[in-house]
């Protein structure tokens, strides 16, 4: 019981970062381009746990470092890109939708690459969950832009990202601790994110600008909560509460955003509660012990 409620604690935590880490995102492109707030998201993220990947690195096996890079690139670092060039031109209700499909697919990922056994009731509740997420924006303003569609393209590269980083986690990186794994793979990346920055022009602005200086602090704030600090907790609960559960914390992200509606003074409809119980009931299926006879490849 006390594993299941820190596994739900986790849950809440990173629906909670993540729900707002679209904030922050949007600020720091007021002024930024996406490839500066990204590569700063990763920097920031780095650099907060630059200290812990000095230690951590001599306990990597060798044959598992370039797994925990690989963890590195899927789980955050192309996402981190592909989500802010994506932010530029798409609806942010079907942007949400289309980051939803993490948890369908870690499922197909996992049955054709990793010999996942599933059951059919944690295949049920992410169907569910979906259906109340897809419905939500309906719900809430009864439209979705369709415009510049193409770029969904992108997000959907990140959730195919996300759906096969939980496996190599859960695979391929069983003996190390969730620190290590976020540590030594954010400091690899660090000479990458200065390389995107120098190109860009980024050291050339007027950083301390007051139009400038608001959205790097946004961008960094995203880098060190939202990636290093979440990232950490994130493989925690991938080995604690396995893949499919952990990758459902995309659901918890749209119920952030209603709550944050909420308190700015937006009124929340019945439809909306409904779409919300709908979300939340499929993520309460997926993590509830399964008596339900397994899908396996």
């Amino acid at each position: 019981m006390q594993l299941r409620t820190q596994n739900w604690m986790l849950f809440i935590i990173l629906s909670i970062i993540w729900g707002s880490s679209f904030i922050l995102m949007k600020l720091g492109m007021r002024h930024l381009s996406a490839y500066q707030v990204a590569s700063l998201r990763i920097l920031s993220a780095g650099i907060v746990l630059l200290p812990f990947s000095i230690n951590r690195f001599k306990q990597i096996p060798k044959n598992k470092l370039g797994a925990v890079i690989v963890a590195g690139l899927l789980g955050s670092f192309l996402p981190a890109y592909l989500y802010c060039i994506a932010e530029i031109k798409i609806d942010s209700s079907l942007a949400s939708i289309l980051n939803a499909l993490t948890p369908l697919c870690a499922i197909l990922i996992g049955i054709a690459f990793f010999q996942l056994t599933v059951t059919w009731q944690k295949i049920l509740g992410v169907i569910i969950g979906f259906l109340g997420l897809v419905l939500l924006p309906f719900a809430a303003n009864g439209e979705i832009s369709f415009a510049n569609i193409s770029y969904s393209v992108l997000v959907l590269m990140a959730t195919v990202c996300y759906g096969t980083n939980v496996h190599v986690v859960s695979n391929y990186l069983k003996g190390i601790t969730p620190v290590a794994i976020a540590s030594v793979a954010f400091a690899f990346y660090i000479p990458v994110c200065l390389i995107v920055l120098i190109v860009t022009g980024f050291f050339s602005l007027p950083l301390l600008d007051n139009k400038i200086l608001p959205s790097l602090l946004a961008a960094s704030a995203l880098g060190a909560l939202g990636t290093a600090l979440a990232t950490v907790w994130f493989y925690r609960l991938v080995k604690s509460a396995g893949s499919i559960f952990a990758s459902t914390v995309t659901y918890g992200i749209p119920v952030i955003a209603i709550v944050w509606g909420s308190l700015s003074g937006e009124k929340i409809t019945v439809f909306e509660i409904g779409c919300l119980m709908l979300i939340l009931t499929g993520v309460w299926i997926v993590n509830k012990k399964s008596k339900i006879r397994s899908f396996k490849n």
